[in-house]
């Protein structure tokens, strides 16, 4: 924990620590509202599935390109006009009873101008903080992000049961802008300046430990997202319980990366993680109680942010300063895609077998994503004695 206490102690963290954590505060709220709306207005999960993964591919086709606007236009300029636009496709998404086709149109634009809050924070934090702290600060970073899992479901589900899908929607799409905002109103977020990159766009692809991190954490946001519409499906549209079984699922992360957040990262931690994940998602299979699954969720939930705070950390130690922007865009591509294709496939289930459908299809690919991260581990960095300084830099302007 000393750890933690010196990341506090560095001047302004705390606030872009909060200010971040606001503004990616919807993305605990946004797949279950679109997927809850979506699904009472074209009553079927497979329908609601597509709208969701039209959200997740937009966000993710869009996220590396909207990255390398930020060292041409700035963070100011990105971040608000991609806020302004990715309001407007929601607000229609979430005011107006239109075909499948139009809501497909308006998913894949909102997720494409989805504010790049994520990209823009870690690459902001090796700017404040000593290399020695990174590791544990990106820990932090992955554990306090769970809150946004605890609070976002059971947020989601009661605005539903009180007052419906559509103003569930309407609420997300406030939180997201308003989020946007306050993170902007940081003056080191405004003055971050990141160098143009010298290399062409998906160039940084080309190292083994980012491609290993964009294919294995797209498996592993895939998984968890099959495993949330299960939930969903399990209990069904507005279930309390199914707010709660996630909540406690996000519990067991934020445990899990306070517990071992510290620790550095070895070629074999990100297997090791994925591995718990799997098995309480397979513990999870003959579930359908409330108490069963939140139990094996939780244990599911122990592994998560140790694994997302490694990929972090992974990026921050292998990619110069000018591309890791764009390193963590891919990351988040990997992770929307997998999240598509496993909401798809999740939906598809399902409608054929019921929830736990979506919790198979959430093990088979999280096994995957284990069995990559094992076979391959020679190709990922040993970080057990710190990040290392980043071969570039680019000082923020500080007031006078």
């Amino acid at each position: 924990m000393r750890a933690y206490s010196e990341v506090l102690k560095v001047p302004g963290l705390a606030r872009i620590i909060f200010s971040q954590l606001i503004a990616r505060f919807p993305a605990g709220m946004m797949s279950l509202g679109i997927l809850m709306h979506m699904e009472h207005l074209h009553g079927s999960y497979s329908a609601a599935g597509l709208v969701l993964a039209a959200f997740s591919v937009g966000m993710a086709t869009a996220g590396p390109f909207i990255t390398r606007l930020l060292s041409r236009f700035g963070t100011l300029t990105v971040l608000l006009v991609t806020a302004a636009i990715s309001a407007g496709a929601l607000l229609l998404l979430a005011t107006q009873a239109v075909p499948l086709w139009v809501d497909l149109l308006a998913g894949i634009v909102a997720g494409a101008a989805t504010p790049p809050v994520t990209p823009t924070v870690r690459t902001l934090y090796p700017r404040m903080v000593p290399q020695r702290l990174l590791s544990p600060l990106f820990s932090f970073d992955a554990a306090l992000q769970e809150i946004i899992w605890v609070f976002g479901p059971v947020l989601v589900v009661s605005l539903v049961a009180l007052a419906g899908t559509g103003v569930t929607l309407l609420v997300t799409i406030a939180i997201q802008f308003f989020g946007a905002v306050l993170f902007i109103l940081n003056l080191e977020v405004r003055r971050l300046r990141i160098p143009p990159t010298t290399r062409k766009l998906g160039r940084v692809l080309r190292k083994p430990p980012v491609l290993l991190s964009v294919v294995i954490s797209a498996m592993f946001i895939g998984g968890f997202s099959a495993v949330e519409a299960g939930v969903v499906g399990t209990f069904g549209e507005g279930a309390l319980e199914a707010g709660i079984v996630l909540a406690v699922s996000a519990i067991g992360s934020l445990v899990g990366g306070f517990a071992i957040g510290s620790r550095g990262i070895a070629p074999w931690s990100v297997a090791i993680r994925l591995t718990v994940v799997l098995a309480g998602m397979v513990i999870a299979l003959p579930m359908t109680e409330v108490f069963g699954l939140s139990i094996a969720l939780f244990i599911a939930g122990l592994g998560t942010a140790p694994a997302l705070a490694a990929f972090s950390a992974i990026i921050a130690g292998t990619v110069k300063f000018a591309d890791t922007p764009e390193a963590y865009a891919w990351i988040g591509t990997g992770q929307l895609l997998g999240a598509a294709v496993g909401s798809a496939l999740a939906g598809v289930c399902i409608d054929a077998v019921g929830g736990v459908g979506g919790v198979w299809v959430g093990a088979v690919m999280v096994a995957i994503a284990a069995a990559i991260a094992a076979i391959f581990r020679r190709h990922q960095p040993d970080l057990r004695h710190g990040i290392g300084d980043p071969p570039d830099t680019a000082p923020i302007e500080l007031p006078r």
